[in-house]
């Protein structure tokens, strides 16, 4: 603890306390907030991208499953059966070796849509989708459509 000497005036002694002011708290806030301010945005972008990129790779990953599908059985699944031939046994399927994926939720996007899956497709003998963010066709950035073809 200080104390006055005959030499320090009450001003000299109270320079030498810590502490911060009022101001410099409040710069500090100030500053803070707009660091907020500008790397939110970008931080946000990188999530949305991270999120198309994982669709993409799930769909190659379930257009490869489904290819095994295929070699196991002689055909895909069917519009009826859907993906959920990959995690159930169809009445029909005798050579079915499944489950060709563990869990339901990888049949779903990471938008928390299913897939989209067609056959026959017009792009190939199944088309796969997703819709992206938005659910709807079209779009671009986060809300582009990721396919299979």
């Amino acid at each position: 603890m200080l104390s006055i000497t005959s030499r320090q005036t009450p001003m000299q002694v109270r320079r030498f306390q810590g502490g911060f002011t009022l101001i410099e708290l409040l710069v500090v806030l100030v500053i803070l907030g707009l660091i907020v301010a500008f790397a939110a945005p970008q931080v946000i972008k990188y999530v949305g991208g991270a999120k198309s990129d994982a669709a993409k790779i799930q769909i190659e990953r379930l257009s490869g499953v489904l290819d095994l599908y295929r070699l196991e059985l002689g055909r895909y699944p069917t519009q009826e059966e859907g993906l959920a031939a990959l995690i159930e046994a169809p009445g029909d399927a005798e050579n079915w070796n499944g489950p060709y994926v563990r869990k339901a939720d990888a049949l779903i996007d990471p938008w928390r849509q299913p897939y989209i899956y067609a056959i026959p497709g017009e792009h190939g003998d199944f088309d796969l989708s997703s819709l992206g963010a938005d659910g709807q066709e079209g779009g671009e950035g986060e809300d582009k459509d990721l396919t299979s073809w």
